[in-house]
């Protein structure tokens, strides 16, 4: 199996939601299983169907969460330098618009695009990685390409 790259804080996160769904989510729908189920007929029972199905999919997402942790490498980008690689955090500028963005590239169970967290596997990651300050990387999106220069790169 691969091994599934995630910063400290992506791990701390998902294992609070492990946490969560084990010891909150988990508890909360088998009682309601239990109340739905005392409720009589259970082919018309929609309560019943609906809490069994919500335990489907906690039981999958705590399936999927174990799966991940256990397969995670937890990597300190602050024990690392050099050209862009995974946990850095760069700061670019958008060649055609002069906006600025800035990103540090996680693994794909963390990515959060509106809070700066970059997929490593997106097309932007792909085309940073082994880049260094100063340099230029063109972008094929789907909302066309697009030209950026490297601004700086940060472990922290």
């Amino acid at each position: 199996m691969e091994k599934i790259p995630l910063t400290r804080a992506g791990f701390d996160k998902i294992d609070a939601e492990l946490k969560h769904l084990k010891s909150v989510e988990r508890p909360a729908i088998i009682q309601a299983i239990a109340e739905a189920r005392a409720l009589g007929d259970l082919s018309e029972n929609a309560e019943y169907h609906s809490a069994k199905e919500k335990q489907s999919f906690i039981e999958g997402r705590i399936k999927e969460l174990e799966g991940v942790l256990s397969l995670a490498e937890v990597i300190d980008p602050s024990k690392l330098s050099g050209t862009i690689k995974f946990g850095a955090t760069v700061e670019l500028v958008d060649e055609d618009t002069d906006e600025e963005k800035k990103y540090q590239i996680v693994g794909e169970y963390e990515a959060d695009l509106e809070n700066g967290k970059l997929n490593i596997k997106s097309p932007l990651a792909r085309a940073l990685i082994g880049k260094d300050e100063g340099d230029s990387v063109e972008v094929r999106t789907p909302g066309g390409d697009r030209s950026y220069e490297i601004l700086s790169v940060l472990f922290v």
